[in-house]
């Protein structure tokens, strides 16, 4: 894509500030793939010859990478196609296997739709489903699973960060209500990844899923950590054919695809704590920023249990589609990626116990790794200039006299 001409600042557009939705391709993560897609273009299962040996190799690098991440064993990651595949992995496989012993599964409102869609499907299938609400501030408590348990739950699904609004769940608490009770928890942990430390043991999370776009790797690959130990954790696996993957996963698998996801964990790994302090002072910026220029704003979600990257605010008397229109050379968005077609507000959003109004009026902001404070104050005054001018138009009277009942 060609960049305009530099802002004054030397910002050039169009800005990135969609960094959950997707994240770009670091160039170190695409230097350790090339040598994968012709040069050692092997394949993994292919056991009899150098070829197929090198290709393994590079395989179980990455997935002792991507284990180190979250404080797993190398054993324990298995590959997929990413977090939506893993999701479906994990709740569906988890559920045919535990059929026997339990129907109840307990998730929450505010899960990805990979979640959502995958035990609505479980549903059809004679399964109940408890969709717990969440608070003002998007947040579930322990004590909220705890009383929606019962005899024949056999599994718990709560996503580690929020996609839209970014506030983390208190994991590690559900985690040991999980454990103590003896049903299984599973997290979807693809915004997490990269973003906060996780070590999957001390949560107590029995299956974790995760996907290489949100951290700067290739899109099309992901991971499901599935632990392991006593009790033995089975799935029913969702694809058939080869028994790859210990059998949990079967089909030839992306082998410069994982070397990436190896190589952005391990980046990740390295740079965690640096990186998400100066993502944070960057996410800061922007929030002070825009409340102090643009009144009638509402930030969505916890502040203190948050990823430091995601900003999400509603902007009274403001259409969201009208007001991303606007800020056309900013790349932001109005929900869930996954999402994007429905004309709907977000599911999210709402369970916040946010009015129609302003859920249509919501803007998720991403900070990202290549982000700079020029962009923020760039986006800053676009956003002032932009609600400002929406505002000022006859239709927008009403909506800013219903935000405010």
């Amino acid at each position: 894509m060609e960049s305009a001409p530099p802002y004054d600042g030397g910002v050039r557009l169009p800005i990135y500030l969609d960094h959950h939705a997707t994240t770009p391709c670091d160039p170190r993560v695409v230097e350790a793939m090339l040598p994968y897609f012709s040069g050692t273009f092997g394949n993994p299962a292919s056991r009899n010859h150098v070829f197929g040996w090198r290709a393994e190799e590079a395989v179980e690098t990455a997935r002792a990478q991507v284990a180190v991440l979250v404080g797993a064993q190398a054993k324990e990651i298995v590959f997929t196609s990413g977090a939506t595949e893993s999701d479906n992995l994990m709740l569906k496989g988890a559920a045919g296997r535990l059929a026997d012993k339990g129907d109840h599964i307990v998730t929450v409102a505010t899960e990805h739709p990979a979640v959502l869609d995958t035990v609505a499907a479980l549903e059809g299938r004679g399964f109940r489903v408890t969709r717990l609400p969440v608070g003002r501030d998007g947040l579930l408590g322990a004590d909220d699973v705890a009383r929606a348990l019962e005899e024949r739950t056999i599994l718990v699904s709560v996503m580690w960060a929020n996609n839209e609004i970014g506030v983390l769940q208190p994991i590690e608490a559900i985690g040991r209500l999980c454990r103590e009770r003896g049903v299984l928890f599973a997290v979807d942990a693809a915004q997490a990844l990269g973003k906060l430390p996780i070590d999957v043991r001390a949560a107590g999370v029995d299956l974790l899923a995760v996907s290489a776009h949100k951290v700067y790797g290739p899109k099309g690959v992901g991971a499901l950590y599935v632990r392991s130990g006593a009790p033995r954790l089975r799935l029913e696996p969702q694809i058939d054919g080869g028994g790859h993957e210990r059998g949990f996963r079967s089909g030839t698998l992306n082998v410069p695809g994982i070397v990436g996801f190896g190589a952005a964990c391990a980046l990740a790994g390295a740079t965690l704590a640096e990186e998400g302090e100066r993502i944070l002072g960057l996410r800061e910026r922007l929030r002070r920023g825009i409340l102090s220029r643009v009144d009638d704003v509402q930030v969505n979600g916890s502040l203190e249990c948050r990823l430091p990257g995601n900003l999400n605010l509603s902007f009274a008397g403001v259409d969201g589609e009208a007001l991303l229109m606007a800020l056309r050379d900013v790349a932001v968005s109005s929900g869930s990626a996954c999402a994007s077609a429905s004309p709907e507000p977000s599911h999210v959003i709402l369970a916040l116990g946010v009015g129609s109004d302003l859920a249509h009026a919501s803007i998720r902001f991403g900070v990202g790794r290549g982000n700079t404070e020029a962009e923020i104050d760039y986006v800053i005054d676009l956003v002032a200039e932009k609600v400002k001018g929406l505002r000022a138009l006859p239709s927008a009277s009403g909506s800013l006299r219903r935000a405010a009942q």
